[in-house]
Protein backbone atom coordinates (compact mmCIF):
# COMPACT_ATOMS: atom_id res chain seq x y z
CA UNK A 1 0.00 0.00 0.00
CA UNK A 2 1.28 3.07 -0.49
CA UNK A 3 1.98 6.33 1.74
CA UNK A 4 -1.33 8.18 0.35
CA UNK A 5 -3.41 5.30 1.29
CA UNK A 6 -2.13 4.22 4.56
CA UNK A 7 -2.42 8.40 5.19
CA UNK A 8 -6.04 7.94 4.17
CA UNK A 9 -6.42 4.80 6.13
CA UNK A 10 -5.65 7.26 9.45
CA UNK A 11 -7.52 10.14 8.28
CA UNK A 12 -10.75 7.65 8.31
CA UNK A 13 -9.84 5.71 11.90
CA UNK A 14 -9.94 9.27 13.35
CA UNK A 15 -13.37 10.17 11.74
CA UNK A 16 -14.42 6.64 12.81
CA UNK A 17 -13.44 7.93 16.15
CA UNK A 18 -14.50 11.68 16.58
CA UNK A 19 -17.63 9.77 15.37
CA UNK A 20 -18.48 7.46 18.01
CA UNK A 21 -16.16 8.46 21.01
CA UNK A 22 -15.61 11.90 21.25
CA UNK A 23 -18.68 12.75 23.49
CA UNK A 24 -20.88 12.78 19.90
CA UNK A 25 -20.12 15.91 19.94
CA UNK A 26 -21.55 16.89 16.45
CA UNK A 27 -25.12 16.66 17.90
CA UNK A 28 -26.72 19.88 18.57
CA UNK A 29 -29.66 18.31 20.93
CA UNK A 30 -27.75 19.33 24.06
CA UNK A 31 -29.57 22.56 25.22
CA UNK A 32 -31.18 23.70 28.79
CA UNK A 33 -31.66 20.91 30.86
CA UNK A 34 -35.21 19.77 31.99
CA UNK A 35 -36.26 22.43 34.32
CA UNK A 36 -38.98 23.52 36.97
CA UNK A 37 -39.37 27.33 38.28
CA UNK A 38 -38.71 27.10 41.88
CA UNK A 39 -40.93 28.51 44.33
CA UNK A 40 -38.58 31.14 45.87
CA UNK A 41 -36.85 33.11 42.59
CA UNK A 42 -33.28 33.83 44.15
CA UNK A 43 -31.81 37.27 43.21
CA UNK A 44 -29.19 37.59 40.16
CA UNK A 45 -26.50 40.56 39.89
CA UNK A 46 -26.28 40.79 35.84
CA UNK A 47 -22.24 41.97 35.16
CA UNK A 48 -21.91 42.96 31.58
CA UNK A 49 -18.46 44.12 30.97
CA UNK A 50 -18.09 46.85 27.82
CA UNK A 51 -15.41 48.13 25.98
CA UNK A 52 -16.39 50.18 22.78
CA UNK A 53 -19.61 48.78 22.80
CA UNK A 54 -21.84 51.45 21.86
CA UNK A 55 -21.95 49.87 18.15
CA UNK A 56 -23.97 46.45 19.47
CA UNK A 57 -24.74 48.30 22.87
CA UNK A 58 -28.09 49.95 21.93
CA UNK A 59 -29.51 45.93 21.17
CA UNK A 60 -28.22 44.01 23.74
CA UNK A 61 -28.44 46.30 26.39
CA UNK A 62 -32.55 46.93 26.25
CA UNK A 63 -32.59 42.90 26.20
CA UNK A 64 -31.46 42.64 29.36
CA UNK A 65 -33.29 45.74 30.98
CA UNK A 66 -36.38 43.84 29.97
CA UNK A 67 -35.85 40.40 31.51
CA UNK A 68 -39.83 38.82 32.36
CA UNK A 69 -37.36 37.95 35.89
CA UNK A 70 -40.20 36.68 38.85
CA UNK A 71 -37.37 38.04 41.25
CA UNK A 72 -35.10 40.97 42.18
CA UNK A 73 -32.58 40.94 39.34
CA UNK A 74 -29.90 44.49 38.59
CA UNK A 75 -27.41 45.10 35.41
CA UNK A 76 -23.87 46.12 36.43
CA UNK A 77 -22.49 47.52 33.11
CA UNK A 78 -18.99 47.87 33.67
CA UNK A 79 -17.07 50.56 31.12
CA UNK A 80 -13.87 49.73 30.52
CA UNK A 81 -12.15 52.86 29.88
CA UNK A 82 -14.41 53.40 26.22
CA UNK A 83 -13.58 55.91 24.10
CA UNK A 84 -16.69 55.93 22.19
CA UNK A 85 -19.06 56.68 24.82
CA UNK A 86 -20.09 53.27 25.86
CA UNK A 87 -21.15 54.41 29.20
CA UNK A 88 -23.51 57.48 28.34
CA UNK A 89 -24.86 55.23 25.92
CA UNK A 90 -25.96 52.88 28.22
CA UNK A 91 -27.63 55.67 30.75
CA UNK A 92 -29.22 56.83 27.69
CA UNK A 93 -31.07 53.55 26.87
CA UNK A 94 -31.69 52.84 30.47
CA UNK A 95 -33.90 56.13 30.33
CA UNK A 96 -35.55 55.65 27.03
CA UNK A 97 -36.72 51.83 28.00
CA UNK A 98 -37.02 51.05 31.51
CA UNK A 99 -37.04 47.61 32.95
CA UNK A 100 -34.28 46.32 35.28
CA UNK A 101 -32.33 48.94 37.76
CA UNK A 102 -28.99 49.62 36.01
CA UNK A 103 -25.56 50.46 37.56
CA UNK A 104 -22.90 51.85 35.11
CA UNK A 105 -19.12 51.90 36.41
CA UNK A 106 -15.79 52.00 35.96
CA UNK A 107 -12.89 50.29 37.04
CA UNK A 108 -9.73 52.40 35.75
CA UNK A 109 -6.94 50.96 33.54
CA UNK A 110 -6.31 46.99 35.04
CA UNK A 111 -3.40 46.38 37.15
CA UNK A 112 -0.32 44.40 36.37
CA UNK A 113 -1.14 40.65 35.89
CA UNK A 114 -4.94 41.29 34.79
CA UNK A 115 -6.28 41.17 31.84
CA UNK A 116 -8.51 43.99 31.35
CA UNK A 117 -11.94 42.00 30.56
CA UNK A 118 -11.07 40.35 34.00
CA UNK A 119 -10.24 43.09 36.02
CA UNK A 120 -13.56 44.94 34.62
CA UNK A 121 -15.86 41.65 35.70
CA UNK A 122 -14.05 41.43 38.50
CA UNK A 123 -15.17 45.39 39.21
CA UNK A 124 -18.85 44.24 38.28
CA UNK A 125 -18.87 41.21 40.53
CA UNK A 126 -17.75 43.65 43.68
CA UNK A 127 -20.93 45.46 42.89
CA UNK A 128 -23.41 43.17 42.32
CA UNK A 129 -21.94 41.90 46.11
CA UNK A 130 -23.11 44.24 47.36
CA UNK A 131 -26.65 43.65 46.95
CA UNK A 132 -25.63 40.01 47.74
CA UNK A 133 -27.36 37.96 44.65
CA UNK A 134 -27.45 34.01 44.59
CA UNK A 135 -26.33 33.93 41.64
CA UNK A 136 -24.47 36.27 38.49
CA UNK A 137 -24.96 36.52 35.39
CA UNK A 138 -21.93 36.99 33.14
CA UNK A 139 -23.14 38.08 29.73
CA UNK A 140 -20.51 40.35 27.09
CA UNK A 141 -21.96 43.18 25.94
CA UNK A 142 -22.74 41.97 22.00
CA UNK A 143 -25.42 39.29 23.85
CA UNK A 144 -28.80 40.03 23.33
CA UNK A 145 -31.19 37.47 25.48
CA UNK A 146 -34.70 37.12 25.42
CA UNK A 147 -36.90 37.75 27.51
CA UNK A 148 -36.86 35.05 29.67
CA UNK A 149 -33.75 34.32 29.01
CA UNK A 150 -32.86 35.10 32.86
CA UNK A 151 -35.84 32.91 34.49
CA UNK A 152 -35.33 29.87 31.75
CA UNK A 153 -31.10 30.23 33.26
CA UNK A 154 -31.81 29.97 36.66
CA UNK A 155 -34.63 27.46 36.62
CA UNK A 156 -32.27 24.89 35.07
CA UNK A 157 -29.43 25.91 37.92
CA UNK A 158 -32.26 25.80 40.76
CA UNK A 159 -33.70 22.71 39.05
CA UNK A 160 -30.09 20.82 38.28
CA UNK A 161 -28.44 22.10 41.00
CA UNK A 162 -25.74 23.43 38.93
CA UNK A 163 -22.84 25.78 40.20
CA UNK A 164 -22.65 26.85 36.23
CA UNK A 165 -25.25 26.88 33.39
CA UNK A 166 -23.46 28.36 30.02
CA UNK A 167 -25.03 28.43 26.59
CA UNK A 168 -23.01 29.07 23.69
CA UNK A 169 -24.69 32.30 21.92
CA UNK A 170 -25.67 31.87 18.22
CA UNK A 171 -23.46 33.86 16.70
CA UNK A 172 -24.51 36.05 13.56
CA UNK A 173 -24.30 34.48 10.08
CA UNK A 174 -25.35 37.00 7.81
CA UNK A 175 -22.36 37.59 5.56
CA UNK A 176 -20.66 35.61 3.19
CA UNK A 177 -17.93 34.86 5.34
CA UNK A 178 -19.39 34.67 8.46
CA UNK A 179 -21.71 31.67 6.78
CA UNK A 180 -18.57 29.78 5.90
CA UNK A 181 -16.72 30.12 9.03
CA UNK A 182 -18.97 30.61 12.00
CA UNK A 183 -20.72 27.35 11.98
CA UNK A 184 -17.10 25.67 12.29
CA UNK A 185 -16.49 27.74 15.32
CA UNK A 186 -18.92 25.75 17.10
CA UNK A 187 -18.41 23.00 15.99
CA UNK A 188 -14.85 23.29 16.09
CA UNK A 189 -15.10 24.13 20.07
CA UNK A 190 -17.46 21.50 20.80
CA UNK A 191 -15.45 18.76 19.27
CA UNK A 192 -12.60 20.15 22.02
CA UNK A 193 -15.33 20.49 24.71
CA UNK A 194 -17.69 17.90 23.92
CA UNK A 195 -20.72 19.35 25.98
CA UNK A 196 -21.98 15.93 27.20
CA UNK A 197 -18.94 15.67 28.63
CA UNK A 198 -18.78 18.93 30.28
CA UNK A 199 -22.36 18.52 32.46
CA UNK A 200 -21.08 14.63 34.00
CA UNK A 201 -20.04 14.94 37.19
CA UNK A 202 -16.74 13.19 37.58
CA UNK A 203 -15.65 14.15 34.27
CA UNK A 204 -12.61 16.05 33.22
CA UNK A 205 -13.73 18.09 30.47
CA UNK A 206 -14.51 21.93 31.42
CA UNK A 207 -15.97 24.87 29.29
CA UNK A 208 -18.22 27.40 29.29
CA UNK A 209 -19.12 30.21 26.77
CA UNK A 210 -18.40 33.73 28.27
CA UNK A 211 -21.37 35.08 26.59
CA UNK A 212 -23.66 33.46 28.41
CA UNK A 213 -22.48 32.49 32.01
CA UNK A 214 -24.87 31.85 34.93
CA UNK A 215 -22.42 31.32 38.15
CA UNK A 216 -23.64 30.49 41.59
CA UNK A 217 -22.22 33.50 43.56
CA UNK A 218 -21.18 30.56 46.86
CA UNK A 219 -19.42 28.25 43.90
CA UNK A 220 -17.37 32.16 42.77
CA UNK A 221 -16.46 32.27 46.55
CA UNK A 222 -14.73 28.85 46.79
CA UNK A 223 -13.06 29.21 43.33
CA UNK A 224 -11.78 32.37 43.91
CA UNK A 225 -14.14 33.59 40.98
CA UNK A 226 -12.03 36.03 38.83
CA UNK A 227 -8.87 37.07 40.49
CA UNK A 228 -8.14 33.23 40.43
CA UNK A 229 -8.05 33.01 36.82
CA UNK A 230 -6.76 36.77 36.26
CA UNK A 231 -4.22 36.29 33.70
CA UNK A 232 -6.55 34.26 31.46
CA UNK A 233 -7.12 35.33 27.96
CA UNK A 234 -9.98 32.64 27.28
CA UNK A 235 -11.02 33.70 30.49
CA UNK A 236 -14.65 31.33 29.99
CA UNK A 237 -13.46 27.78 29.93
CA UNK A 238 -10.47 28.97 32.48
CA UNK A 239 -13.79 29.88 34.67
CA UNK A 240 -15.56 26.42 34.03
CA UNK A 241 -11.95 24.76 34.93
CA UNK A 242 -11.58 26.73 38.01
CA UNK A 243 -15.54 25.61 38.97
CA UNK A 244 -15.35 22.15 38.20
CA UNK A 245 -11.93 21.72 39.87
CA UNK A 246 -13.37 23.28 43.29
CA UNK A 247 -16.15 20.50 42.95
CA UNK A 248 -18.75 22.61 41.09
CA UNK A 249 -21.13 21.10 39.17
CA UNK A 250 -21.19 22.82 35.76
CA UNK A 251 -23.23 22.86 32.20
CA UNK A 252 -23.17 24.03 28.81
CA UNK A 253 -24.78 23.76 25.45
CA UNK A 254 -26.17 25.56 22.41
CA UNK A 255 -28.32 28.27 23.01
CA UNK A 256 -31.86 28.83 21.82
CA UNK A 257 -32.64 31.99 22.29
CA UNK A 258 -29.47 34.06 23.63
CA UNK A 259 -27.57 35.74 20.29
CA UNK A 260 -24.80 37.15 19.46
CA UNK A 261 -25.46 40.74 17.38
CA UNK A 262 -21.56 41.50 16.36
CA UNK A 263 -21.04 41.60 12.90
CA UNK A 264 -18.05 39.89 11.48
CA UNK A 265 -18.69 41.31 7.67
CA UNK A 266 -14.81 40.60 6.15
CA UNK A 267 -12.90 37.48 6.73
CA UNK A 268 -10.35 39.87 8.45
CA UNK A 269 -12.76 40.10 11.50
CA UNK A 270 -13.32 36.75 11.74
CA UNK A 271 -9.36 35.97 11.37
CA UNK A 272 -8.38 38.84 14.02
CA UNK A 273 -11.06 36.99 16.71
CA UNK A 274 -10.09 33.22 16.13
CA UNK A 275 -5.86 34.31 16.15
CA UNK A 276 -6.25 36.28 19.25
CA UNK A 277 -6.18 33.74 20.91
CA UNK A 278 -5.72 30.01 19.06
CA UNK A 279 -1.97 30.43 20.51
CA UNK A 280 -2.82 30.94 24.07
CA UNK A 281 -5.23 27.50 23.57
CA UNK A 282 -2.13 26.03 23.06
CA UNK A 283 -0.46 27.19 25.86
CA UNK A 284 2.12 29.10 24.02
CA UNK A 285 3.94 25.92 23.14
CA UNK A 286 5.57 25.09 19.85
CA UNK A 287 4.96 21.22 20.24
CA UNK A 288 1.82 21.55 20.75
CA UNK A 289 1.39 24.18 17.52
CA UNK A 290 3.10 21.11 15.43
CA UNK A 291 0.96 18.57 17.29
CA UNK A 292 -2.07 20.77 16.33
CA UNK A 293 -1.30 21.75 12.80
CA UNK A 294 -0.53 18.04 11.78
CA UNK A 295 -4.38 16.82 13.32
CA UNK A 296 -5.68 19.35 11.39
CA UNK A 297 -4.19 18.21 8.56
CA UNK A 298 -4.08 14.45 8.62
CA UNK A 299 -8.23 15.51 10.01
CA UNK A 300 -9.35 17.55 7.87
CA UNK A 301 -7.06 17.62 4.86
CA UNK A 302 -6.02 14.42 4.33
CA UNK A 303 -9.13 12.82 2.76
CA UNK A 304 -10.15 15.42 -0.15
CA UNK A 305 -6.62 15.67 -1.36
CA UNK A 306 -6.50 11.30 -1.10
CA UNK A 307 -9.42 11.28 -3.22
CA UNK A 308 -8.48 13.70 -5.90
CA UNK A 309 -5.05 12.17 -5.93
CA UNK A 310 -6.34 8.51 -5.87
CA UNK A 311 -8.51 9.62 -9.30
CA UNK A 312 -5.68 11.04 -10.81
CA UNK A 313 -3.31 8.05 -10.35
CA UNK A 314 -5.77 5.52 -10.08
CA UNK A 315 -5.26 4.12 -6.69
CA UNK A 316 -8.73 2.81 -5.89
CA UNK A 317 -7.39 2.22 -2.22
CA UNK A 318 -7.21 6.41 -1.74
CA UNK A 319 -10.31 7.28 -3.61
CA UNK A 320 -12.19 5.16 -1.18
CA UNK A 321 -10.65 5.91 2.04
CA UNK A 322 -10.44 9.37 1.53
CA UNK A 323 -14.05 9.70 0.31
CA UNK A 324 -15.42 7.50 3.16
CA UNK A 325 -13.35 9.99 5.24
CA UNK A 326 -14.43 12.89 3.77
CA UNK A 327 -18.43 11.72 3.89
CA UNK A 328 -18.11 10.84 7.50
CA UNK A 329 -16.72 14.50 8.54
CA UNK A 330 -19.09 15.86 5.92
CA UNK A 331 -22.22 14.33 7.97
CA UNK A 332 -21.24 15.33 11.22
CA UNK A 333 -20.85 19.03 9.99
CA UNK A 334 -24.48 18.79 8.83
CA UNK A 335 -26.04 19.07 12.39
CA UNK A 336 -24.07 22.15 12.89
CA UNK A 337 -25.02 24.12 9.80
CA UNK A 338 -28.78 22.95 10.03
CA UNK A 339 -28.51 24.52 13.62
CA UNK A 340 -27.59 27.78 12.17
CA UNK A 341 -30.08 27.41 9.45
CA UNK A 342 -27.62 27.43 6.50
CA UNK A 343 -26.87 25.61 3.54
CA UNK A 344 -25.86 21.74 3.25
CA UNK A 345 -23.76 22.32 0.57
CA UNK A 346 -21.61 23.82 2.81
CA UNK A 347 -21.02 20.90 4.66
CA UNK A 348 -18.43 19.89 1.93
CA UNK A 349 -16.60 22.52 2.21
CA UNK A 350 -15.32 22.24 5.93
CA UNK A 351 -11.83 21.25 4.41
CA UNK A 352 -11.31 24.27 3.17
CA UNK A 353 -12.69 25.85 6.29
CA UNK A 354 -9.95 23.78 8.43
CA UNK A 355 -7.44 25.18 6.58
CA UNK A 356 -8.90 28.76 7.25
CA UNK A 357 -8.26 27.95 10.50
CA UNK A 358 -4.67 25.86 10.49
CA UNK A 359 -3.93 29.13 9.19
CA UNK A 360 -5.15 31.58 11.46
CA UNK A 361 -3.50 29.08 14.83
CA UNK A 362 -0.17 29.58 12.49
CA UNK A 363 -0.47 33.34 12.42
CA UNK A 364 -1.33 33.57 16.03
CA UNK A 365 1.82 31.90 16.75
CA UNK A 366 3.73 34.31 14.30
CA UNK A 367 1.92 37.51 16.26
CA UNK A 368 2.79 36.18 19.57
CA UNK A 369 6.53 35.57 18.90
CA UNK A 370 6.52 39.26 17.31
CA UNK A 371 5.32 40.31 20.73
CA UNK A 372 1.89 41.30 19.62
CA UNK A 373 0.57 38.22 21.94
CA UNK A 374 -3.39 37.85 22.18
CA UNK A 375 -5.11 41.39 21.96
CA UNK A 376 -8.97 42.32 23.77
CA UNK A 377 -10.37 45.54 22.56
CA UNK A 378 -7.21 47.14 21.75
CA UNK A 379 -5.23 45.45 24.74
CA UNK A 380 -2.03 43.64 24.15
CA UNK A 381 -1.34 40.28 26.33
CA UNK A 382 1.83 38.84 25.69
CA UNK A 383 2.51 37.28 29.03
CA UNK A 384 3.14 33.33 28.60
CA UNK A 385 0.82 32.59 31.82
CA UNK A 386 -2.34 34.80 30.27
CA UNK A 387 -3.51 31.12 28.70
CA UNK A 388 -6.66 29.40 29.44
CA UNK A 389 -6.52 25.54 31.20
CA UNK A 390 -6.78 21.91 29.21
CA UNK A 391 -10.36 20.37 28.40
CA UNK A 392 -9.75 16.57 28.90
Amino acid sequence: MSAIVWTAAGSLAAWLWLLLCQGFFWRTDVRLPPRTEPEDWPSVGVVVPARDEAEVLQESLPSLLRQEYPGRAEVFLVDDGSSDGTGELAHELARRHGGLPLTVASPGEPPAGWTGKLWAVRHGIGLARTRAPEYLLLTDADIAHAPDSLRQLVAAARTGGFDVVSQMARLRVASRWERLVVPAFVYFFAQLYPFRRIGRRGARTAAAAGGCVLLRTEAAERARIPDAIRHAVIDDVALARAVKGGGGHIWLGLAERVDSVRPYPRLHDLWRMVSRSAYAQLRHNPLLLAGTVAGLALVYLVPPVALVAGLATGRTGAVVLGGLAWLVMTGTYVPMLRYYGQPLWLAPLLPFTAFLYLLMTVDSAVQHYRGRGAAWKGRTYTRPDAVVGDET
